[in-house]
C-alpha cells in the first residue's frame, strides 16, 4: 500500500493549489521566471481585473527548485464557499497552457486530482488516487494523463511507481499525443468548464442597495472589496457586533441608493440571512410591503459588514502598503498590459483610464505583491485607505439615484424540484437524454405501456448488476448500463464457473476415488472409470441437493416465510385448495402449494415497496436504480 500520501502536507478543504512548469526547462534563474510571470499576468489580466473573488485571488510567484520538483511558478487560493472560483482557476490554467505551449499545469485540492473525479466514470481501471500522482497535467489547453506502461519500450510510466515531476514532463513533451486523455474524459472536463469566459459575467448579480455614501465611493474604486464585507457580516460574532452599536465610519444618515455588483454566492449569503439591527445603530427598515424594502435590508447588512471590517483594520499609517510602482515587476507588467491593448483607446489621465489603472493596480497587488508579503492583506485597512484618498459629494451621489442600472432578477435563488433533479443528474454524470422530462400522458394505455417497459428495464438492469464482476473494492455498475459496451472473455467465464461448480478434474477430492483407482489396469480404463465415477458423483450430488431443497420447502411451509413471496399460479392454487380442502390429503395440499417463484415479479414488487417506504427521499433502492440509469416515476397513489 502506498503510504506516501501520509507525508504530503495537509491542505485546507476550501483551497486549490496550482503549479506551472516548463516542459523542456533550460537553466534559468529567478529573473527569467519573473519575466515569464509578467507575460502570464498580462495575458490573464483582462479576465481578472473585474473578477470578484470569494476569499483569495489567483496568485503566482516563483518557487526555486526543491528536491525532485524543478523551479516553477505556483500559488494557493482559498475559495471559501464559492467553489466556482476553483473551476475558474482551472479555466485560467487551461487558457495559460493553450497560450504558452511550453507550459504544463498541475492543479489539486484537498481531494487530490479533482479533475479526474469529474470524469470518474470514464477513467481506465488502473488509474486511482495512488497511481495518479505526477501523471495528470493540463498541457496545450487539454488534459493529459501519462499512460500505464506495462512493458519496456511502451510510452508512459509503470503503475506501481511514482514518476518525478521532471521525468513526467519529459514523457509529456516527447510523447504528447500518447499522453492526451481520452475524448470522454476531456469532454467531461469541458462540460464542467462550459460557458467560460462569458460565465464570469453571468455569475455576477446586480442589486440596488440603500447604503452609506462612503460605501458607494469604496465600491466604485474597489468593487472587489464587496467580498470581505459580505464575509464579515456572514461570519459575524457578538464581539464584531459591538462595533455596530454606533456607526463611526459609515453613518446611516448619509445613505443613498446605489447599484452594487455581487457574485451570486455573495448575494445569496447576504440576502438569505435574517438580521435585526441594534436600535442604537440608527438603521431603521421600512415595512415589509415597502417597494424598496429589500434594498434597505441589503444596504443595512452591507453597512454592518463594512463597519466590522474597518473596526478590525488596526494598522497604523506607518505600516501602510507600499505603492505598486515601487515593485520592480510593475513596470514590465504595465508595459505588457499596454502591448496587449488593455487600456484600449483611452487617453492617459481620463476618468476611464484611471479606473482601468486602479483595477490593474488592485489585481497586481493581489496577484503578485501579496504573495511576497501575505501579512499585508488587511481588507479593513484597504477600505480606510480608499476613504482617505477619495473625495465625494453627497448631493451628487443622490442625483445619481435616478440613473441606476436595472436590478438583475434573483429568480435563480428559487429552484423547482424538476430543475434540482436535472442538476443532480448532470452532476452525477447522467444527463436527461432529451433535456426535459416527459409529461404524464392522460391516455391510460400509454401509461401502462410506459410502466411495463420500465418494469422490464428494472429486471434486466438488476440482473445485469448482479451478474457483473466486482472486486473487494466494491460493486461495479455493469458496462451495459453505461455508454461503453460490455465485453467479457467467454473462456475466463467458463473456467470460473467450472471452478465454482467443481466440474474440473483438479477440483475434485482425490479421496473420493482413491480406492477405485487402485484396481485400474491401464490408463484408458482408468480414464473411463474416472469419467463414470465423476458422472455418478455429480448425479449423486445433484440428487442430494434436490432432496435438501425439497425438505427445506416442506419445512418452510409451516412458517409465514412463503407468504412474503409471489408464486406462479398462486392465486389459482389457493382457490383450488379452498374448494378441495375437505377431500385433499395433506401431502397433496403441500404438493399444490409448492410452486416455483416468479422471480421477476418478486424483484420488482420488493423494489417498489422499498421505494414507497422512502417517501421520495434518498435510499438504497432509489440510489441503486439511479446508478443503473433506471428512472421510476413517482408514486401517484397516495393511499
Amino acid at each position: 500500500m502506498n503510504m506516501d500520501f501520509l507525508k504530503r502536507p495537509s491542505m485546507p478543504e476550501d483551497a486549490v493549489q496550482y503549479q506551472l512548469f516548463l516542459v523542456h526547462p533550460e537553466p534559468s534563474d529567478a529573473e527569467a521566471h519573473e519575466r515569464f510571470l509578467q507575460r502570464i499576468l498580462a495575458e490573464i489580466a483582462p479576465l481578472l481585473v473585474q473578477y470578484i473573488w470569494q476569499h483569495q485571488a489567483f496568485n503566482l510567484r516563483y518557487h526555486p527548485e526543491k528536491g525532485d520538483v524543478p523551479a516553477h511558478l505556483g500559488g494557493v487560493t482559498q475559495f471559501g464557499d464559492n467553489v466556482e472560483d476553483e473551476w475558474f482557476i482551472v479555466y485560467l490554467l487551461k487558457h495559460i497552457t493553450r497560450t504558452f505551449s511550453d507550459v504544463a499545469a498541475v492543479v489539486s485540492d484537498n481531494d487530490g486530482q479533482f479533475l479526474l473525479i469529474e470524469a470518474a466514470e470514464h477513467l481506465p481501471k488502473w488509474l486511482d488516487p495512488d497511481s495518479s500522482e505526477n501523471r495528470v497535467f493540463l498541457y496545450q489547453g487539454e488534459l493529459h494523463i501519462l499512460p500505464n506502461r506495462t512493458r519496456s519500450g511502451e510510452v508512459g510510466w509503470p503503475r506501481d511507481s511514482v514518476p518525478a515531476v521532471g521525468q513526467a514532463l519529459e514523457v509529456l513533451h516527447s510523447h504528447t499525443e500518447s499522453c492526451l486523455a481520452k475524448q470522454p474524459i476531456r469532454s467531461a472536463l469541458a462540460r464542467r468548464l462550459d460557458g467560460y469566459p462569458d460565465k464570469i459575467q453571468q455569475n455576477f448579480h446586480r442589486a440596488h442597495c440603500y447604503v452609506p455614501a462612503g460605501i458607494v465611493v469604496v465600491l466604485s474604486r474597489r468593487p472587489d472589496l464587496i467580498a470581505p464585507a459580505v464575509s464579515a457580516f456572514y461570519l459575524r460574532d457578538p464581539v464584531d457586533l459591538q462595533a455596530c452599536r454606533t456607526f463611526h465610519t459609515f453613518p446611516p444618515d448619509t445613505r443613498v441608493m446605489t447599484s452594487v455588483k455581487f457574485t451570486r454566492c455573495l448575494y445569496a449569503q447576504l440576502q438569505q440571512q435574517s438580521f435585526v439591527p441594534d436600535r442604537r445603530s440608527g438603521f431603521t427598515l421600512p415595512a415589509c410591503s415597502h417597494p424598496q424594502y429589500r434594498a434597505h435590508e441589503l444596504g443595512m447588512k452591507l453597512a454592518h459588514g463594512f463597519e466590522i471590517l474597518c473596526s478590525k483594520s488596526g494598522q497604523s499609517s506607518s505600516e501602510k502598503e507600499a505603492s505598486v510602482s515601487s515593485n520592480p515587476l510593475w513596470r514590465g507588467f504595465l508595459d505588457s498590459l499596454k502591448t496587449n491593448g488593455y487600456f484600449k483607446s483611452e487617453l492617459e489621465g481620463s476618468v476611464r483610464y484611471k479606473d482601468l489603472m486602479t483595477s490593474a493596480e488592485s489585481f497586481f497587488r493581489q496577484s503578485v505583491t501579496s504573495t511576497h508579503r501575505p501579512d499585508i492583506q488587511n481588507p479593513g485597512q484597504e477600505v480606510m485607505n480608499v476613504l482617505e484618498d477619495a473625495s465625494y459629494s453627497l448631493e451628487e451621489l443622490k442625483n445619481q439615484e435616478a440613473h441606476l442600472t436595472p436590478e438583475d432578477s434573483d429568480a435563480w435563488l428559487d429552484i423547482s424540484p424538476q430543475e434540482l433533479e436535472r442538476l443532480l443528474e448532470e452532476r452525477g454524470g447522467r444527463g436527461v437524454s432529451d433535456g426535459t422530462r416527459k409529461k404524464a400522458q392522460p391516455d391510460e394505455e400509454l401509461q401502462e405501456e410506459e410502466a411495463g417497459y420500465s418494469l422490464i428495464a428494472v429486471t434486466k438492469g438488476m440482473k445485469s448488476f448482479i451478474n457483473a464482476m466486482s472486486s473487494h473494492e466494491g460493486a461495479e455498475i455493469p458496462r451495459s448500463c453505461l455508454t461503453d459496451p460490455f465485453s467479457f472473455d467467454p473462456d475466463a467465464v467458463s473456467n470460473a464457473l467450472d471452478r465454482l461448480l467443481g466440474s474440473k478434474d483438479d477440483e475434485l477430492d482425490s479421496d473420493d476415488f482413491e480406492d477405485d483407482e487402485e484396481d485400474g489396469n491401464d490408463v484408458d480404463d482408468e480414464e473411463v472409470q474416472n469419467g463414470k465415477f465423476q458422472e455418478q458423483a455429480g448425479a449423486e450430488e445433484l440428487d442430494n441437493l434436490r432432496k435438501y431443497m425439497d425438505e427445506m420447502d416442506q419445512e418452510l411451509q409451516s412458517t409465514n416465510m412463503g407468504k412474503s413471496f409471489t408464486q406462479n399460479n398462486r392465486a389459482s392454487n389457493k382457490a383450488d385448495a379452498s374448494k378441495n380442502s375437505s377431500a385433499a390429503s395433506r401431502s397433496e395440499f403441500i404438493e399444490e402449494e409448492i410452486q416455483p417463484l416468479d422471480l421477476d415479479l418478486n424483484l420488482v414488487s420488493n423494489l417498489l415497496e422499498s421505494l414507497a417506504s422512502q417517501a421520495g427521499l434518498a435510499g438504497p433502492a432509489s440510489n441503486l436504480l439511479q446508478s443503473l440509469g433506471i428512472h421510476i416515476p413517482p408514486d401517484a397513489d397516495q393511499s
